[in-house]
């Protein structure tokens, strides 16, 4: 079954369950995903892609966006190319071209890279706060929902390795919005209050940070 926008037909996966309600996502970059009950007919689900073919057409474009920056390398929002030389013994940057050895040793070299940018805008941003916040502990993981966590119990904060794909505006975001959870463990006024405090755009790079 495939549906068809603009010159284009995408597949169309309709899996069955016991459940109510109808689900819209697509996946794997092009792949329609409708997720009903064992009623639901093909035509009723080709009039409700029809009716909803403005959100398609915006998860579809996301969704691609998301597969291009799985094939690219970034570093803070900035592309570079990876080129491999078996010759070296060590990664080199120049320009935007980093040389390495071999994938392993770039994977390696970059998840250090990554752990020292992050702790780096981590003390900038401790140091700024005037309130008074425990120095957290770095946690760095790939997360699909959310960009960044702030645990109270163990006084640490884990942020979303996937924010190297973005600059560093996005990451300092995260960061203040974790550390003001120190102060306030909600999404009250009061919260975004001392968000704005310390990142006065924050409703922009949030907005970004969704699309």
């Amino acid at each position: 079954m495939e549906f068809r926008i603009g010159n284009i037909f995408y597949p169309v996966s309709i899996i069955r369950k016991q459940n109510k309600n109808t689900y819209i996502r697509v996946k794997d970059g092009n792949v329609i995903t409708v997720t009903t009950n064992r009623w639901t007919s093909e035509r009723y689900v080709m009039r409700l892609l029809e009716e909803n073919i403005d959100a398609l057409k915006k998860m579809i474009n996301k969704c691609q966006l998301e597969e291009e920056k799985k094939e690219n390398f970034y570093i803070l929002g900035q592309i570079y190319d990876i080129i491999i030389v078996s010759g070296i013994d060590k990664i080199e940057i120049d320009g935007f071209k980093i040389f390495t050895p071999s994938r392993r040793k770039l994977e390696l070299w970059y998840q250090k890279e990554m752990k020292k940018i992050y702790e780096e805008r981590l003390q900038y941003w401790y140091g700024l706060f005037e309130e008074r916040i425990p120095f957290p502990k770095l946690k760095i993981r790939n997360m699909k929902t959310r960009w960044g966590v702030c645990n109270k119990r163990d006084n640490s904060v884990t942020l979303n390795s996937r924010l190297m794909e973005y600059d560093q505006t996005k990451l300092d975001y995260v960061i203040v919005h974790e550390l003001s959870h120190f102060v306030h463990f909600n999404h009250s006024s009061d919260f975004w209050s001392l968000v704005c405090k310390y990142c006065p755009n924050y409703k922009q790079v949030r907005k970004s940070l969704k699309e």
